[in-house]
């Protein structure tokens, strides 16, 4: 296994969340792409049911299983689980317990879902609690088996919540096995080993989110990471200058571009797109200035004009590696 100095040394949990539509699953699955390069061993954990890691892959659904579902640059292997909170249930009720046989019985009644409804809170301890497992569990050697574990989390607005499981579970078991489940999933959420990476958009709502987001996180003493700008366009608005309109209809017509229509309007046309372009230019550099005050490690990730298809996740892995995030 190969091994190279980068952003996150001794990160083994990377949370990854961000305003919907920002294309957080996408970076996540990037960031378990790029974790696994050289040779190394990567868990990819989807927790809200909605099978966008196998959307992304291109893949038929995933079971609630660990698989192999890619081949990272250099060798090395990602693995993805897609968890079900009931399934979670059951593997929490054997492992405290010895009742996974009673447990699928309970589901069949439709008493674990009745539980994880009147008790939200569970239904996060249980999702961060096979996490956790993953991050932690050993080879009869004891060795790690995995070298990092990325999870695909929910959306900036509920992260913090998500995540500060002892605080939601606090109404519902102050000694027994839902208390010790929790208090080791918050002794892994809130270690030195994990990291909480946000992903927005050089959009006013996605960033001001992530700015709340991350104070709320601080506010209740989780791990901070870094900064995912995604679909990063490249265009300096200081290259962007006023627009002759005559001289660019003169080029157009010098060029056979007009095809014999009203030269003039063409050039208006795209004089106001150059215009439009150029400001909204100038909103991202001043949203990235925003970003900037945070102080937060940043990683620019290109905008991929073909979409975030197998040959862009490779893509977006390889710039995550570039810049040091992997």
């Amino acid at each position: 296994m190969s091994s190279r100095d980068t952003d996150w040394d001794g990160v083994r949990l990377h949370v990854v969340t961000g305003k919907g539509g920002t294309g957080k699953t996408t970076v996540a699955a990037a960031l378990a792409l790029a974790l696994a390069a050289g040779g190394r061993k990567v868990l990819l954990v989807e927790v809200e049911g909605r099978q966008g890691i196998a959307q992304v892959f291109d893949l038929p659904p995933l079971p609630y299983e660990e698989r192999k579902i890619a081949v990272a640059p250099g060798g090395g292997d990602v693995f993805a689980l897609a968890i079900d909170p009931e399934e979670a249930m059951l593997d929490y009720l054997d492992m405290f317990y010895g009742l996974k046989r009673m447990g699928k019985t309970l589901t069949k009644m439709g008493v674990v879902d009745f539980a994880t409804t009147i008790a939200p809170g569970m239904r996060d301890v249980l999702v961060t609690g096979k996490t956790s497992e993953a991050v932690r569990r050993k080879t009869k050697a004891g060795r790690r088996v995995y070298d990092a574990v990325v999870m695909d989390a929910p959306p900036t607005g509920r992260i913090a919540r998500f995540l500060n499981v002892t605080q939601e579970v606090a109404g519902l078991a102050r000694v027994g096995p839902v208390k010790a489940h929790a208090d080791m999933v918050r002794s892994v959420m809130g270690s030195p080993e994990t990291a909480v990476h946000f992903v927005t958009l050089l959009e006013e709502m996605p960033v001001q989110e992530t700015l709340d987001g991350m104070a709320e996180l601080r506010s209740v003493k989780l791990p901070v990471g870094g900064i995912f700008v995604n679909m990063v366009r490249s265009t300096d608005p200081a290259l962007i200058g006023e627009v002759d309109h005559a001289e660019l209809a003169l080029g157009l017509k010098a060029a056979g571009l007009t095809d014999g229509k009203d030269a003039t309007a063409i050039a208006e046309a795209l004089a106001r797109e150059v215009a439009e372009h150029a400001s909204r230019t100038g909103l991202e550099r001043r949203e990235l200035e925003e970003l900037v005050k945070t102080g937060a490690r940043r990683y620019e990730l290109p905008f991929l004009a073909d979409g975030a298809d197998l040959a862009g996740l490779y893509e977006l892995a390889e710039a995550i590696r570039s810049q040091g995030a992997a």
